[in-house]
């Protein structure tokens, strides 16, 4: 039987748990042990070598969070490459996504998927996934499949998981995790935040995603922890559920933080003992938020930092008694991390540049991009795309993404920096800054917010102005109903850019 640390590959990640332990939960549904998912992974497995799915072979994923995505993407991983996608595609979307990952095989659920069918690639397999009341997931073939395959079981060199980049400035691009990287990524956050078997994560992140994927899910089921997987987030049973199910901690992004944030102002929540800390992560945390979220449910919040081309975490701060700095993200978690300037040079502490990484969790390149292959790496490191500076003590913080840095007559502007200016006002309860174009500064910053309270957009601008130097403060705030986010809860600056550009 492997243990966590010395497990290779997904599959051998599954051998730490104790049998008879809960290893799957759904909130009013079934549960799943240990011995019933290895079970389990390995019958699909089979059932998918019959089905002549081999190990070179992609297949598409869409299906819900719940037990039967978690057991369907262990299964496709112990044959194959999982391609989990977001269910809530377009039919254009699916068909670019299937097109770009040569996905030989396609598996939904018993209802909806009907887009993905339709733009399936000629000889494409549909596989329909079910789970019956007592947690046993099945697969079906729709047709025939392509007769047997001997194929052997994957390696820790081979790719486990394919997925895209957000593709917000450009086409996605596509990042293939080996086994390696992501069993390196779950040692890692497992020994960041002292996960065991004790441990239940509550997985309110989507599972097409590396957050809820790997830092929420297997994670946990690599320390021989429970995962409680809802089929969605949902702010008005959350402390119930986590109550019922004896929950030790959860991940999400800042946007769920201030739901909960939002319902907890009106009615407090009977929080359990047993939560030891909550993770906030894929989105800047505001400090504001961050201390009420520690007030407000008396665990500490522990920022992190990662990205899909590192398996997910690259840094975080520390669980108590380690220092947790609001406004970063915490030192390297068994990943190296530096600051990088345009030449290649790296920055001494408290220089800011772009951060570069390298660690055993990060990929090797992108598949079929030599372009983005060439820019992405230097002597060794990764290219994050992000800025940021480390302090003598390790601890890293990101002023922005290099592409939305606003340059405003060659002054460099970190929306972040306005961000949390106006998130300072009382009457703010979201904001987002970013750049638009300027006849006479090259661009000028501009803000949208989401109000909780009265206040004129002027105020806001001399609110800022108190906060900020002149050239930072936005010349104009834009109210909205609600700030545009991509499926994963990161704000679209560059969409509000093009918005308010017109």
């Amino acid at each position: 039987m492997a243990t966590g640390t010395q497990a290779q590959t997904l599959r051998e990640v599954l051998d730490y748990g104790a049998g008879g332990h809960p290893a799957l939960v759904a909130p009013d549904g079934p549960s799943i042990t240990y011995d019933s998912l290895r079970a389990q992974v390995d019958r699909l497995r089979t059932q998918l070598r019959d089905l002549g799915i081999a190990k070179e072979d992609r297949v598409a994923i869409v299906l819900p969070n719940g037990l039967e995505s978690i057991v369907t993407f262990l299964a496709v991983t112990a044959a194959a490459t999982a391609a989990p996608l977001n269910a809530a595609y377009k039919i254009d979307e699916f068909a670019f996504y299937l097109d770009d990952t040569n996905a030989s095989a396609v598996i939904t659920g018993p209802e909806g998927g009907e887009a993905i069918v339709e733009v399936a690639p000629p000889g494409a397999l549909h596989i329909v996934a079910a789970m019956d009341d007592a947690g046993q997931v099945s697969l079906t073939a729709v047709g025939d499949g392509k007769g047997g395959s001997d194929s052997p079981w994957p390696g820790t060199d081979d790719v486990a998981l394919v997925l895209h980049t957000s593709g917000t400035t450009s086409r996605p691009k596509r990042v293939p995790l080996t086994h390696r990287n992501l069993t390196t990524s779950l040692r890692n956050i497992a020994a960041t935040y002292d996960l065991t078997s004790d441990d239940v994560a509550l997985c309110v992140m989507p599972l097409f995603h590396v957050h809820g994927l790997v830092a929420s899910t297997l994670s946990t089921l690599q320390t021989g922890g429970t995962v409680v997987a809802p089929p969605r987030f949902n702010p008005l049973n959350f402390w119930p559920v986590v109550k019922e199910h004896n929950v030790t901690w959860y991940s999400a992004v800042p946007t769920m933080h201030q739901a909960l944030l939002a319902r907890a102002r009106s009615t407090k929540p009977e929080v359990p003992e047993t939560l030891r800390f909550i993770r906030s992560c894929s989105a800047a945390l505001p400090p504001v938020v961050m201390d009420e979220l520690e007030q407000q449910f008396g665990v500490p919040v522990l920022e992190a930092y990662g990205m899909t081309e590192a398996a997910h975490q690259m840094s975080s701060n520390p669980l108590p008694p380690g220092n947790r700095l609001p406004g970063a993200v915490g030192p390297g978690t068994g990943v190296e991390i530096a600051i990088m300037d345009e030449e290649g040079t790296l920055l001494i502490s408290g220089e800011r540049g772009e951060v570069v990484i390298r660690g055993e969790n990060v990929i090797s390149g992108y598949e079929n991009n030599p372009e983005a292959n060439a820019t992405s790496f230097t002597n060794g490191w990764f290219r994050t795309g992000d800025e940021g500076m480390l302090d003598n003590d390790g601890y890293l913080t990101l002023t922005g993404r290099l592409k939305e840095m606003i340059n405003r007559s060659g002054e460099k502007i970190s929306p972040l920096e306005i961000d949390n200016a106006l998130l300072d006002h009382p009457a703010v309860a979201e904001a987002v800054a970013f750049g638009v174009a300027h006849q006479t500064h090259g661009e000028e910053p501009s803000a949208a917010v989401v109000l909780n309270g009265e206040v004129t957009t002027q105020e806001l601008v001399a609110f800022c102005r108190e906060k900020l130097a002149d050239y930072k403060v936005p010349r104009v705030i834009h109210v909205m109903d609600e700030i545009p986010r991509g499926p994963t809860g990161k704000i679209q600056r560059r969409f509000l850019t093009e918005m308010f550009s017109k």
